[in-house]
This record gives structure tokens, C-alpha cells and sequence, in this order.
């Protein structure tokens, strides 16, 4: 069954809204409501991304991680370079 990429991207804007929520009123550091926001996220994200490329043939230019593999990934800041450590003003640079 073919997804209707306009009904997903509604539905993904609507769960990056719900995530935003979940996050900004957080209650507690390991907040359910932000990891049930996530998935929910993160299931739109796949779903919108299937239909654009089923309908349009068109994909987006990021993915969902996968936690499993970004728990191997993870570093220190022992194994950061002092060029590569962030201050957060990088992205100001942007602008």
C-alpha cells in the first residue's frame, strides 16, 4: 500500500510539533514522554521518507539513526582533537 506522501509529511509535522512539546515540558531527565515523542518521530520521519521516494522518487537528505550503532559511535572527549571540540558558537557561524 502505497503511502500519500502529502498525509505523511502532515503527519510528520505533526509529530516534530509533539516531540518539541514533549521536550520543551520535559518533567524529569529520562522523561517517557520525550522517548514515546521520539519514536513516534521517527516513525513519521520513515514513512514520509517511503512515500516521497514510492511516489516521486525523491529522498531526503538525512536518515534516522540507529541507536544500537550510535552507542558504538559515541566519544569521549578524551578522543576529541582540541580543533574538533565544540563551544556551540559554530553554529551561530551559519547564520
Amino acid at each position: 500500500m502505497t503511502v500519500d506522501p502529502r498525509a505523511a509529511l502532515d503527519r510528520f509535522q505533526a509529530a516534530l510539533e509533539a516531540h518539541f512539546h514533549a521536550v520543551s515540558t520535559r518533567r524529569t531527565e529520562d522523561d517517557p514522554a520525550v522517548d514515546d515523542a521520539y519514536d513516534v518521530l521517527a516513525d513519521a520521519f520513515e514513512v514520509y521518507d517511503d512515500a516521497l521516494v514510492r511516489v516521486h522518487g525523491e529522498t531526503l537528505p538525512f536518515y534516522v539513526a540507529d541507536d544500537e550503532a550510535e552507542d558504538d559511535d559515541d566519544l569521549d572527549e578524551d578522543d576529541l582533537d582540541e580543533d574538533d571540540e565544540l563551544d556551540g558558537t559554530e553554529l551561530d557561524d551559519e547564520e
